[in-house]
C-alpha cells in the first residue's frame, strides 16, 4: 500500500509538471527576482562601463558598380573574359577587395606605415609602449641593413592585417553594386582609406587586364611560330608521300582511279557484246534442231537469203495447197510444189548452218574480247588497292597540314587582337558613390550596449534563478507534504531565535529542590510552546494531539513517537515543547527520550542526569527512581543518564521490558511522548514502532531533501502506517509566502495574524 502511494503521488508530480502552470511560474518569479535583478544591475552596469570607456568608431563607405554593358564593350575589345559572368563571379570580386594585395596597396598609397593616426588606432596603448622599446632595444637593426629592411616589411604587413580588419566589403542585394566599408577612430582617415580601395581595386583590374593581355601576346607569339613551322613540315609531309607512292592526279582524282573507270566501262560493253552474240548463236541452234522456222525467227536473223528461201517456201505452200484442195494431193502439180518446198527448206537450212557458223565465231570473238578487258580490270583493281591503302595515310597528313594551318590563322587573329587590347584601358567596375567623412561615430551605440547587457544580465539571472529552481528538492509548503508523502500535514513550526529563557517565576536554574528530582529547561525553545500559547508553534502541536485522539480510540494512555528523517531537524525541541504543551494543558504526560545514543532532549532538559531509561531497562532499577518532574507543568521525563551510551539501543527499544515499561505507563499517564532515534540513521525507530499507537514525522524546512524523506519511510513501514501527519520546523516566515500557492492561506497571511498575537 505504501508503494502504491507513493507511486501514484509520483504520477501526480509528473502529470502535473507536463502542464504549464502559470500560478507557478509566478511564484518562482516572485522567489528569484533578486537574482534576476542582481544579474540584470551587474549586466547593465558592466555595460555602461564599456560604453563609457569603448573608442568611438567612425564608418565610411563608398560604392561601386561592375557594370553590364562596360562589361560587353570590353568582351569586344579583349580576349579576356569579363567578371559578371555568374553571381559567383560578383562575390570573387568582394574577396579580392577584401585581398592582401589591395591592403598593400592601400599602405603603399597613403603611406600608412608612417602614419600615426592609423598606428595609433590599430594598437593598444600597452602594444604602442611594447613596440616602442622593442624598436629601441633591438640593436642589431642599427647596424644591419637587411634587418631593418625585414623589420619594415613586418610593419608593412601589420598594417595591411590592420586595414583588412577595419574593411568590409559586401554585396549590395541581388544587384551589381559592391559596398566598401571602413571604421577607424578618425572620420577622415576612415573615408581616406575606403575611397583609396576603391582607387586601388579599379587599379588592379586594369593591371590585371593589361597583364593577362600581355602575357597572352607573348604566349601567343610563341604559339605562333611553333604552329607556322608545324605548318609547313606537315604540307612538305604530304607533298612527298604523293611522290613516294605515285600518287598523281588530275581534276581532284587519281589518274589510277580514271583508268579504272574506263576498263569497268569497256568489260561492260564487252559482256554486252558476249551475251548478245551467244544469244544469237542459241537462237540458231534450236532453229536448226527444230527443224521449223517462223517468220519472227527469220526476221530477227537479218538475213536476206533465209527470207527469200522463206518466201518462196511460204508461196509454193500455198500454191499446193489450193491445188491439193481442187485436184487432189496426188495431182502432180501439187506433188512438184511439196519437192519444191523441200528444196527450199534444205537450202533454207543450209544458209542456217552457214549463219551459226559466223554466229560461233563472232560469239568467241566477244568472249575472248571480255576476257581480255577482265584482265585489265583485275589489274587496274590492284592498283587502285594499293593506290587507296596509301591514300589513308595521306589523308591523315593532309587533315594534320590543314589543321595545323587552321590553327597558325586563328592564334595570328587573336594575337592581332590582343595587341589591340593592350591599347584600350577599359574596365567593368566604376565608383558610383565616394566615401566622406561622417560627422557622428556609428560604433558603439551605447543605447543598444546598454539595452544587450540588461537583456544578456536578465537572461544570466533567469537562468540563474531556473537552476536553483530546478534544484529545489525541499519541502516547503504542506501541499508538497501531501502530493509526495501521502500523509496529512498538521502544521508549521517557524524559526524562532535560541535565546537564554528568562525565569519568570523566580526559581533557580533547573538543578534539583530535593534530591534532584525537578528538572527545568533553561532555553526558552524548550518551552516556547506554553510561554506563547497563541503562536503557530503551540498550534501546530495542538494539532498533533487532536490527530492523536482522533486515531486512538483507547481509554489508556496514548503513546505517540516523534520522529525524523536526519538528525538535527529538531525532533527533540518538538518532542519538549509536545509534551510540555499536553502536561500544561492538565493532562498526565511522561516524555521519555528514546535516543539512546545522541539523547538530545536528555542533554537539553537533564543535563547532569545519573540514571534513566537504560538503567530501567537493564539494571531493574525503578521508574519512580529514574522519573524527573518539571515543577511548572508537572511533566515527568524519562532522561538518557549523562555520559552513557549503548550500542544495542535498538535491542533494548524492541525487548519485552520496553513493552512492559509502555505498557505500564499507560495505566499512569495520558499521554507517553518518545523522542525517537532518526530513521535514516539507526534502526531504532524500527525496532519501536510495534509498540507505538502513533508517531510524528518531523522534517526541516527548506534543509530536508525530499528524496531522503521517502526513502526513509519507506524503509519503516509500520512508522508510515502509523503516522499522523508531517510538521514542517524552522519555517521561515518571511520566506514561507514565496513558496505558497496564491489560494493557500500562506498568502493571506496577513489575515491570519491576529490569531497568533498574544495580549
Amino acid at each position: 500500500m505504501l508503494q502504491d502511494n507513493f507511486k501514484r503521488s509520483d504520477l501526480e508530480e509528473t502529470a502535473s509538471s507536463e502542464a504549464v502552470d502559470i500560478d507557478k511560474i509566478v511564484i518562482a518569479a516572485r522567489r528569484q527576482w533578486k537574482i534576476v535583478a542582481t544579474f540584470g544591475a551587474v549586466g547593465m552596469i558592466l555595460g555602461a562601463i564599456y560604453a563609457l570607456t569603448a573608442v568611438p568608431l567612425y564608418v565610411s563607405s563608398t560604392n561601386l558598380l561592375i557594370d553590364p554593358k562596360t562589361r560587353q564593350i570590353v568582351d569586344q575589345l579583349s580576349a579576356a573574359a569579363g567578371v559578371m559572368d555568374d553571381e559567383g563571379s560578383v562575390l570573387s570580386q568582394v574577396e579580392i577587395l577584401s585581398s592582401q594585395k589591395i591592403a598593400l596597396d592601400v599602405v603603399d598609397k597613403l603611406d600608412l606605415t608612417n602614419n600615426a593616426e592609423f598606428q595609433a588606432g590599430g594598437r593598444s596603448p600597452l602594444g604602442s609602449v611594447t613596440r616602442t622599446i622593442r624598436s629601441v632595444l633591438n640593436f642589431r637593426s642599427w647596424f644591419n641593413s637587411d634587418t631593418l629592411a625585414a623589420d619594415r616589411e613586418v610593419e608593412r604587413q601589420q598594417a595591411a592585417n590592420a586595414v583588412r580588419g577595419g574593411l568590409t566589403a559586401e554585396r549590395v542585394g541581388r544587384s551589381y553594386v559592391l559596398s566598401i566599408s571602413y571604421t577607424s577612430p578618425s572620420a577622415e582617415l576612415s573615408a581616406k582609406i575606403a575611397n583609396a580601395i576603391a582607387e586601388s581595386y579599379l587599379t588592379d583590374q586594369l593591371d590585371s587586364k593589361y597583364e593577362a593581355t600581355r602575357r597572352a601576346s607573348e604566349w601567343l607569339q610563341q604559339r605562333i611560330a611553333e604552329l607556322k613551322q608545324k605548318a609547313l613540315e606537315s604540307d612538305l609531309a604530304v607533298q612527298k608521300f604523293k611522290s613516294s607512292n605515285n600518287l598523281i592526279s588530275t581534276g581532284g582524282q587519281l589518274i589510277s582511279d580514271q583508268q579504272l573507270t574506263q576498263l569497268n566501262s569497256q568489260l561492260i560493253v564487252a559482256q554486252s557484246a558476249t551475251v548478245s552474240a551467244k544469244s544469237k548463236y542459241d537462237q540458231i541452234q534450236n532453229i536448226i534442231k527444230s527443224g521449223e522456222i517462223d517468220a519472227s525467227v527469220t526476221e530477227s536473223l537479218n538475213s536476206p537469203v533465209v527470207t527469200g528461201f522463206q518466201q518462196k517456201y511460204l508461196d509454193a505452200l500455198r500454191r499446193e495447197t489450193d491445188i491439193a484442195s481442187r485436184l487432189g494431193p496426188d495431182h502432180l502439180q501439187a506433188v512438184r510444189l511439196r519437192n519444191e518446198m523441200q528444196d527450199y527448206k534444205r537450202l533454207m537450212f543450209t544458209e542456217l548452218s552457214r549463219i551459226a557458223e559466223a554466229s560461233y565465231s563472232t560469239y568467241q570473238i566477244a568472249l575472248a574480247n571480255e576476257k581480255s578487258a577482265e584482265k585489265q580490270v583485275q589489274d587496274a583493281t590492284g592498283v587502285s588497292s594499293n593506290a587507296n591503302d596509301a591514300q589513308v595515310q595521306l589523308r591523315q597528313l593532309e587533315r594534320e597540314s590543314e589543321t595545323y594551318k587552321s590553327l597558325y590563322a586563328n592564334f595570328l587573329q587573336r594575337y592581332q587582337e590582343a595587341t589591340q587590347q593592350q591599347s584600350f584601358p577599359i574596365t567593368e567596375a566604376r565608383v558610383i558613390s565616394k566615401a566622406i567623412a561622417p560627422q557622428r561615430p556609428s560604433k558603439p551605440k551605447k543605447s543598444l550596449i546598454l539595452g544587450i547587457s540588461l537583456f544578456a544580465g536578465l537572461l544570466l539571472g533567469a537562468g540563474a534563478g531556473g537552476y536553483r529552481e530546478y534544484r529545489e528538492r525541499y519541502f516547503r509548503t504542506g501541499d508538497q507534504v501531501r502530493s509526495t508523502l501521502d500523509l496529512e500535514y498538521l502544521g508549521q513550526i517557524p524559526l524562532e531565535s535560541d535565546t537564554i529563557y528568562e525565569n519568570k517565576d523566580g526559581d533557580d536554574d533547573g538543578t534539583t529542590e530535593s534530591a534532584s528530582r525537578m528538572t527545568r529547561p533553561q532555553r526558552s525553545l524548550l518551552n516556547f510552546a506554553i510561554d506563547h500559547p497563541l503562536s503557530s508553534f503551540a498550534e501546530a502541536l495542538r494539532a498533533v494531539r487532536l490527530a492523536s485522539d482522533i486515531v486512538s480510540v483507547a481509554e489508556r494512555g496514548r503513546i505517540i513517537g516523534v520522529v525524523s528523517a536526519l538528525p538535527g531537524e529538531g525532533k527533540s525541541t518538538i518532542s519538549v515543547n509536545l509534551a510540555q504543551l499536553l502536561a500544561h494543558q492538565g493532562s498526565r504526560v511522561l516524555l521519555i527520550d528514546g535516543d539512546l545514543r545522541a539523547a538530545g532532549a536528555s542533554k537539553a532538559i537533564a543535563p547532569h542526569a545519573e540514571r534513566g531509561l537504560v538503567e530501567v531497562l537493564t539494571a531493574g532499577l525503578s521508574v519512580k527512581d529514574a522519573i524527573l518532574m518539571d515543577s511548572r507543568t508537572r511533566l515527568a521525563v524519562l532522561p538518557v543518564a549523562h555520559g552513557r551510551r549503548t550500542p544495542y539501543s535498538a535491542e533494548l527499544l524492541a525487548s519485552p521490558q520496553m513493552a512492559q515499561l509502555l505498557d505500564s505507563m499507560r495505566q499512569n499517564f495520558d499521554y507517553v511522548v518518545i523522542d525517537l532515534p532518526p530513521m535514516g540513521a539507526v534502526v531504532d525507530a524500527r525496532a519501536v514502532a510495534p509498540l507505538l499507537d502513533c508517531n510524528v514525522l518531523v522534517t526541516e524546512w527548506g534543509k530536508t531533501p525530499k528524496s531522503t524523506v521517502k526513502r526513509a519511510i519507506e524503509g519503516n513501514t509500520l512508522l508510515y502506517e502509523k503516522c499522523l501527519g508531517v510538521i514542517l520546523n524552522k519555517v521561515d516566515m518571511g520566506r514561507i509566502g514565496l513558496y505558497a500557492e496564491t489560494d493557500t492561506n500562506y498568502y493571506f497571511n496577513s489575515r491570519y495574524g491576529s490569531y497568533y498575537r498574544e495580549g
